[in-house]
Formats: structure tokens, sequence, C-alpha cells
């Protein structure tokens, strides 16, 4: 046996056996926590399906993510075949195809699935980061919850079936193609033209930011010709004559993107040449709809995917501190670094308790979402809708901004191997988290929405009387003053004119809406403290 000559015998075998050891949900005793207290009576259903699941994530999915996320195997569209017609098909690792078909094989959007049990699934499955899942997970779930208002038709039940509980043994997948070149968030701008044809929708135009372009389906905006309104269509990849060879439907993908992060999931610029649509919901309310149910949906679970994001993060970065010596000691016994851990656990913990907060006000809406507020509801239930809608933006621009300021910090905590892409997961994380910040709406955006909303709504829901019912349990004194500051930053505009006046009211308007969802995040998690 050759002897070992390099000086050189540090290890992090330990390390590495502890962190590849860990159990998501097993080895987590405050999503344990969270489950039993937001869950009520299903929680042993819920806390046993994620076992399952966990264990199917944390070891198997865990290893296809990080394999797929090796640069040589980020997705290429191959547009010609070797007879020159053009394909546009999107090339993945066999890691991510293999991914993909066990994860949607749980069947997370069947009838069958409860959706505490589909929460609490995904938040783990995010836990793998983008992966080239989590985003195709969020649309197909937008998708189906639209189709199962809006189905009214042979085709568009078929899709929903095809989604909601497979065929022939596969569940099909989900994309949202909203963006268009001259405005991204500013859906109404949208070029992209519907057109009937002989009783057939087909779409003409260009979209510019299309992900998960493998997609089976895709939700796209589209005005009919002749009016200014925002329509809604689905639109399948492949017509059923043509899924087996893969033939496109009436459209080219022309390039993909090279983004920082989300590196495993092809997001492309497309071209409709004709492509045959359906149309969901009726013509004029597509852009009400988009906004009140689909993105509604996917920034509910930007909140929950940056919780997961966060979790993991500060998992691993524990586990490396209680490894790692300097100085002649571990250095999670040095008080910088424990606090620091700390603070980034206090808010994983907070950021995951407000999402299952708000879930459970979520399941509570009377007869789920809708595109926008019904003015024949009472009062009592236009305010909780509102309240609702509210949160899940704030909850989103709030856990997103959250996300990368945590997981920077996991980073730190190793040093100059917390930027190494192959020493952890943590560099992937970080990128993801920066690019789930835009997605579903930057911060600029929904705070402005925000701000218009509660303006709109004051002569029937007082600022105050908002804030109150947000922060229903906690001390008086930050209720009386985030309310009286409410008052105020509505008493005048934050988007014009361009001044100092404005722009302070801005600053001030974006750092009182993330203190407010913070504390409505720690309510939260004092109810599961309270409760343990």
């Amino acid at each position: 046996m050759m002897e070992n000559l390099n000086p050189n015998s540090y290890r992090f075998d330990d390390y590495l056996k502890r962190r590849d050891s860990l159990d998501f949900y097993a080895d987590d005793p405050m999503a344990q926590a969270v489950v039993r207290h937001y869950c009520g009576d299903l929680w042993e259903e819920v806390d046993r399906e994620a076992r399952s699941l966990s264990r199917k994530v944390s070891f198997r999915w865990k290893e296809l993510a990080e394999a797929a996320a090796l640069p040589e195997k980020r997705p290429a569209v191959e547009h010609f075949d070797a007879y020159g017609r053009r394909v546009d098909r999107i090339v993945r690792p066999l890691e991510t195809e293999l991914l993909e078909r066990e994860v949607f094989s749980e069947a997370l959007f069947s009838e069958r699935t409860h959706p505490w049990v589909k929460l609490v699934k995904m938040f783990l499955i995010y836990q793998l980061g983008e992966a080239c899942i989590a985003c195709p997970v969020t649309c197909t779930e937008g998708l189906v919850a639209l189709l199962d208002k809006f189905a009214d038709t042979r085709e568009l039940m078929r899709i929903r079936t095809h989604c909601k509980e497979g065929l022939d043994g596969r569940f099909a997948i989900g994309a949202q193609y909203l963006s268009e070149i001259q405005g991204g968030s500013d859906v109404p701008a949208n070029r992209v033209e519907a057109v009937e044809e002989g009783g057939t929708w087909r779409l003409y135009g260009n979209k510019f930011f299309c992900s998960a372009t493998h997609a089976d389906y895709a939700l796209v905006t589209a005005k009919p010709r002749g009016s200014d309104a925002v329509a809604l269509f689905v639109v399948p990849s492949w017509l059923p004559a043509d899924e087996e060879k893969r033939t496109r439907n009436g459209f080219t993908i022309d390039r993909l993107k090279w983004k920082m992060g989300t590196s495993e999931l092809p997001t492309a610029e497309i071209t409709f040449n004709g492509a045959t649509a359906y149309p969901v919901g009726p013509l004029e309310r597509g852009l009400a709809n988009v906004v009140g149910i689909v993105l509604t949906l996917s920034r509910l679970t930007v909140g929950l995917s940056s919780a997961a994001f966060m979790t993991r993060a500060v998992r691993e970065a524990k586990a490396y501190a209680e490894f790692r010596e300097a100085f002649g000691q571990r250095i999670d016994r040095f008080p910088l670094v424990a606090s620091q851990l700390a603070g980034m656990e206090r808010t994983a913990q907070r950021t995951l308790a407000g999402a299952f907060r708000l879930y459970r006000s979520f399941l509570g809406l009377p007869d789920g979402l809708k595109g926008g507020l019904a003015a024949d509801e009472p009062d009592e239930v236009r305010k909780l809708r509102f309240d609702v809608r509210e949160l899940i933006m704030l909850q989103k621009i709030t856990a997103a901004w959250d996300a990368p300021d945590v997981i920077r910090g996991a980073m730190s905590i190793f040093g100059g191997h917390g930027v190494m892409e192959d020493f952890s997961a943590l560099p992937r994380l970080y990128r993801d988290a920066a690019v789930n910040e835009l997605w579903e709406g930057p911060r600029n955006v929904l705070l402005t929405q925000i701000h218009r909303d509660l303006s709109r709504v004051r002569g029937w829901y007082p600022p105050a009387e908002f804030v109150g019912r947000i922060l229903e349990g906690a001390p008086e004194g930050p209720v009386k003053e985030l309310s009286r500051e409410a008052e105020e930053l509505l008493s005048g505009p934050i988007t014009h004119p361009v001044n100092g006046e404005t722009m302070d009211r801005a600053r001030r308007w974006d750092r009182f809406c993330q203190r407010l969802t913070q504390l409505y995040q720690e309510l939260a998690l004092e109810e599961v403290d309270n409760a343990r």
C-alpha cells in the first residue's frame, strides 16, 4: 500500500456524514411543530405523508438535483432534426427527467391529495432549490386552479384530468407565458393577438420570458383581435395527434435564456405562428383571473419556497458550524457565529410559520380565489378576501427579500468554502433565491399594487382596521404605531411626481410593509411556540 505523504490530512468526512444523513422533515422539530399546530385535526395524516416523502427528498431526490445542477448539464434547445425539420426539442439531463417524473407522480393536485398534504410536500420539495421542479409545480398549480373553475369543454376537461389525475400513468406539467418584451409585469401592454379562425382560436406574436418551456400546456395571455381586453388561453405544446412525435403546436422556441439562477429550468423566447389555443374563463376577465387566481397562487408559493430555501441553508450551516474548528474550538461556540446562526434560524422559522398561518386563512376563503373582489359578498367576507390577497403579496416581497440575506449569511459560516459550487448547494440556492424574488412581480411593482389596493378600499375598509386585523394578538403599541403610519402613508401618492416628498414616502412605505409582514410572521411563530 502506498504511504500517504500528503502532510495535509484534514478531512471533512464527519461533516459530510452528518450533512448527508439529515432528513429534511424528521430532523426538523420546528417544521413538525408548525404542521402539528396549523394543520389541525389533519396533522397526523400530514405528518405521516411528510415523513414518507422526506425520505425521498432528503436522499435520492437531493442527489438527482445536485447532479442535474452541473454546468455541463444545463438544458439546451435542438432546433432542427437530422432531416432539416424544425422540431425545437428541449434537451435535459436524465437526472432532471427522473426527478420530474417522480415528483409529479406524487399527484400533488389530485382530488385525493388534501391541500395541507400538498403544501407540506411542496415545502419539502422546494428545499431542493429550483431543480427544474419548483417553477413547473407552481405553474401547474395555477393551471389546475383555473381549470377547476372554468373547464367547460372536452379539451379543457381532458387537460384538467391530465394535470390532476394523470393519463396513461403520466402527469402533465403546466407553464405560464405572460411576459412580453415591452412589459414584463405590465400585462395589459400585451400585444400577442388571439384570432378566431373557423371556430378555432389561434395565437400570433412573441412572448419574451417563458419558463418551464418543456411543459405540456401553458397558460398564455393574449388580446382577442379588435379588443383591448386581455384574455387567457391554454395552449398545448403538442396537439393530441402530434404528441407522440412532439411536433410543436404552431410555435417556435427562438432561444433559451442564460439566467443567473434557476439554471436547470429552461426559459425561452417563443413566437406563436397560429398556435391552437383554448380560451379559459370569460375573454374579458382574463387579466382579473390571471392576477386574482394564477399569480396569487404563484406569489403564495414564492413565500413557501423562500422559507424552504432558508430552512435548508440554515440546517447545513449549523451542521458545518458544529463540525468546523478554529483557534482551538468549534466555531458555533463563538458568540458572533452563534448569534448569526440564531438570527438566520429565527428568520427561517418565522417565515415558515407565517406561510402556514397565511395558508390557513387562504383555505378559509369561501369559494376559494376569485378574479377580484366581489361587491355582492358580505363585508366580513370581502375583508377576509382582501386580507388574504394583500398578505400574499406582502409575504412574497418580504420572504423573497429575506431569503438571499439568510442564504448569504449561511454561506459566510463556511468561510471560503461557502462560495465553492462543488462544496455545498448554498451558492445554487443563493442564485435561485435572487431569481425567485423577481417571479410574479418584483418588489417595487407589488409595493405599488398594495398601496393602490389599500387606497382604493379605504372608504369601506380603513387602513388602521386592516392593520389591526392583520396583527390581531400583537402588542398594542406596535399595532397603534403601524396603524398611524398606514393612515399617513396612504394620504399621498408614492408613484408621482418624482420629488423628495414622494421618494421619502415610497421609502417609508417599503419599510412599513416589511415591518408589518415580519410582525405578522412573528405572531405566527408565537402561535406555534405557545402550542408546543
